[in-house]
């Protein structure tokens, strides 16, 4: 997330951009429709990253997706006329909020279905941040929308199956992104036709183990040992763990049978998972 909006840049911001910040700011821009009546931008979310700023910090509120990655996603959901979504990693609450939006486009009704489940479930390891995002969604009115679940999302996904979504978001803890993608294969979580996204497959510490056979050894060295550390994108440590970690997943998924992926090099990786079979 950039602490300015990417689809309200100042003129001093515009004429500041590279080509490649240009064409973001251009892009970010011609993606929203001002004339629809469920707007592509909700209202609250420019508040929602200003508090998020102000009370985590610019190492933590780059965790939020930016307005750009919202409406990407939410493109999805209306590609996909999705109907339910399943998202690992809840934060202060901007990516639901998006899928929330897209699925009021789509006519989805809030509240809970027959079997007592709202449209988005969202799996969130911290209380303190499930607060925060609860209080976000009743103050953008989609609470009837996000169901927040606190706990290890490992357990808490398993304990989903049964349940079916259209799209499941992970952007919560990355060695664990393995085990949130074959419990949703395994368990048959994916509708037919839907999509794994998978947030943050391209950190700058993970392209440069380009070419490295995969699990990765441990005395395997990338092509740039100086290569930028995580916690500069997102507030978090253990830079070489996670480059590790996403290097494996990607990898994996790559040579996995069962379904097809394309990686998007924008913002800083995002993976879109479809299954062969479904």
């Amino acid at each position: 997330m950039s602490s300015s909006s990417e689809t309200a840049a100042t003129l001093a911001e515009l004429k500041a951009a590279s080509a490649g910040q240009l064409r973001r700011f251009y892009a970010a821009k011609a993606s929203v429709n001002p004339n629809l009546s469920t707007p592509s931008i909700p209202p609250t979310i420019t508040k929602i990253y200003a508090d998020t700023l102000a009370e985590q910090g610019q190492r933590l509120a780059v965790m939020s997706v930016s307005e750009y990655q919202g409406v990407l996603q939410n493109f999805f959901v209306g590609l996909l006329r999705a109907k339910r979504i399943v998202e690992v990693g809840t934060f202060t609450g901007a990516s639901a909020i998006f899928f929330a939006n897209a699925l009021k486009r789509n006519g989805v009704a809030g509240g809970p279905d027959a079997d007592g489940n709202k449209p988005v479930i969202s799996l969130e390891l911290s209380e303190k941040y499930a607060n925060i995002a609860r209080q976000n969604f009743v103050d953008a009115g989609v609470e009837d929308y996000i169901e927040v679940i606190v706990g290890d999302a490992r357990e808490n996904l398993a304990s989903l199956a049964g349940q079916t979504f259209e799209i499941a978001f992970l952007d919560a803890d990355k060695p664990s992104y393995p085990v949130y993608y074959d419990t949703i294969i395994g368990e048959n979580m994916l509708a037919k036709g839907g999509l794994i996204i998978a947030d943050n497959t391209a950190f700058d510490c993970v392209t440069p183990y380009i070419g490295i056979p995969a699990p990765v050894a441990d005395d395997a060295v990338p092509i740039e040992p100086s290569f930028g550390p995580v916690d500069k994108q997102m507030g978090l440590g253990q830079t070489e763990v996670i480059a590790k970690a996403l290097h494996n997943f990607n990898e994996y998924v790559r040579k996995d049978p069962r379904s097809e992926v394309v990686m998007l090099p924008i913002f800083t990786g995002i993976s879109l998972i479809r299954l062969l079979d479904a």
